[in-house]
């Protein structure tokens, strides 16, 4: 598709501030840029959606706009419904202009989602007149397009595809969740069909379960880590289908994905508001209960509360990861981030039994999602139901108890409120004297040790259990050598007789720092 086309289209309202010259550039993908260095999700000719949270400055322009021109993309369109302050900056104009980018404004009356879903039923529309068979391709399209048009969400285009496909379908995300489909299945077989969609190296993919074969497709319209991506799963195998039944499910994976894409765009709505209240929630001040209708709740409301943090993974996929666990709970669940952290609140209905299981679930979900998560690692806590009038207590318990999960030695922990009970919130219900007992006696050497030689034990001590005993990555923070950083762990091992690579050490030692 040329640029030129997606220019002609007036209900989108795109204006050209950069490369009138090189509208006859092509394109076959739409790409939401979410990082401030996409190039590892870009294969070249691209059209490249962003807002205006990668480049305030001149120098932040300059750096993203040059990755795009390394990857080749075919164009860059700005949105700016998220900037308050204006039209895109003229520094980004100027970065395109050297790099030779065409630059598209995308009004603020128009979402990405929108023009992503009017680009996919274009090419779609394209490669129909190249398929064998196209005329009965195109019937059956449309009527899948329908469904999208109906706004019935994925299960009407799902029911509408399994129709056209005449097989059995489903939407499942990454950890086994089943987002629609046409019955019930397993956990066992959710489990095996997810975990052989994270470890596929291709997709399609044909998995055996129960002894019949169902293909795999992804569903996903925007490049992301596979660990937050849903996949279609269809009765039978595409090796045996024709071109247009292949055609078919291709294009319904892809229509389904279109969906997803209005489903992150509602949550990113979502978090925008849900901010303000957990920032002031992840506080020690301020009035939580008169902002609760800022997150559609009650002061009576039960809630549960989850912070997860990710070591060695990209920007954004905690909060992802987050937003999948809790997509059970759908608009009950709100997740964003705050300062550095990320924390989601879900409302708890009595009637739905969500409540009493959400760690259980979650443990289970974090499980499979596993043996996708690479050298990255997940820690996760959860809070204990609480009424919302006493949110910021569960954000805390929330934060404490991933804390714990992050001094866990596994790929992946999951810490429950009632997991921390018997240490930290204990520790916190006891009078402050003996709280700062506990610290002097577990800390008070190492405290001493640095006041007389002017060290940094206890600055290392905090990096070291917050990095969960990475040598590198707090070597990386600190700015000091390696050998330099044993030296000073193995002096405070000496120093407070607490064996570092020990769990209850650990947590002994993070308890003590925890009480300054």
């Amino acid at each position: 598709m040329r640029l030129s086309a997606l220019l002609a289209a007036e209900q989108l309202g795109l204006r050209v501030l950069v490369g009138e010259d090189q509208l006859d550039r092509q394109f076959e993908r739409v790409f939401t840029a979410t990082l401030r260095d996409p190039r590892r999700y870009l294969t070249g000719g691209e059209l490249v959606l962003s807002g205006m949270e990668w480049w305030q400055t001149p120098e932040e322009s300059e750096a993203f706009v040059a990755a795009l021109a390394d990857a080749d993309v075919a164009a860059l369109g700005a949105g700016t419904a998220d900037q308050s302050s204006g039209p895109v900056p003229d520094h980004m104009v100027q970065a395109c202009r050297r790099h030779q980018v065409p630059l598209i404004e995308v009004p603020v009356t128009v979402s990405f989602a929108t023009i992503s879903e009017q680009v996919v039923l274009w090419l779609a529309a394209e490669r129909a007149e190249r398929v064998p068979g196209a005329g009965r391709f195109l019937d059956r399209y449309r009527k899948l397009v329908a469904a999208v048009a109906e706004g019935g969400g994925v299960s009407t285009l799902l029911s509408a595809g399994a129709a056209e496909l005449d097989a059995p379908c489903w939407v499942l995300g990454a950890s086994g969740r089943v987002v629609a489909g046409a019955g019930p299945l397993s956990a066992s077989v959710r489990g095996v069909l997810a975990e052989r969609f994270l470890q596929a190296d291709q997709l399609p993919k044909v998995v055996r379960v129960d002894d019949r074969p169902v293909t795999l497709l992804s569903a996903t319209a925007r490049a992301s880590h596979r660990v937050v991506s849903w996949f279609l799963v269809v009765d039978g195998d595409h090796q045996d289908w024709d071109s247009v039944r292949r055609e078919l499910a291709g294009e319904l994976a892809t229509l389904i994905g279109l969906e997803r894409s209005r489903l992150d765009e509602q949550r990113r709505l979502d978090a925008v508001a849900a901010s303000p209240v957990l920032r002031l929630a992840a506080g020690s001040t301020g009035d939580v209960t008169s902002q609760l209708p800022e997150l559609d709740l009650a002061a009576g409301d039960p809630v549960c509360a989850v912070s997860a943090s990710v070591q060695g993974g990209s920007p954004g996929l905690a909060a992802a990861l987050l937003t999948e666990l809790l997509a059970p709970f759908g608009r009950r669940a709100t997740v964003a981030e705050v300062e550095g952290e990320t924390f989601g609140v879900a409302r708890i209905s009595p009637s739905d039994g969500l409540g009493s299981s959400l760690v259980t679930d979650i443990r289970a979900a974090v499980s499979v999602l596993d043996v996708a998560l690479g050298s990255a690692r997940l820690a996760v806590g959860a809070s204990r139901l609480v009424d919302a009038a006493n949110l910021r207590s569960a954000v805390h318990e929330a934060r404490h108890a991933r804390k714990l999960a992050e001094l866990s030695p596994g790929r992946t922990t999951v810490v429950a409120g009632d997991d921390v009970a018997s240490h930290l919130l204990l520790l916190a219900a006891v009078p402050e004297d003996l709280r700062a007992s506990f610290r002097s006696r577990v800390l008070g050497p190492v405290l001493e040790y640095d006041a007389a030689h002017r060290s940094e034990l206890v600055r290392t001590l905090r990096v070291f259990l917050r990095n969960s005993g990475s040598w590198t990555q707090t070597a990386a923070d600190l700015h000091v050598h390696v050998n330099t950083l044993r030296y000073r762990i193995g002096r405070v091992a000496e120093l407070t007789g607490r064996d570092l690579s020990l769990f209850p050490d650990r947590v002994d030692l993070y308890l003590a720092l925890d009480q300054d």
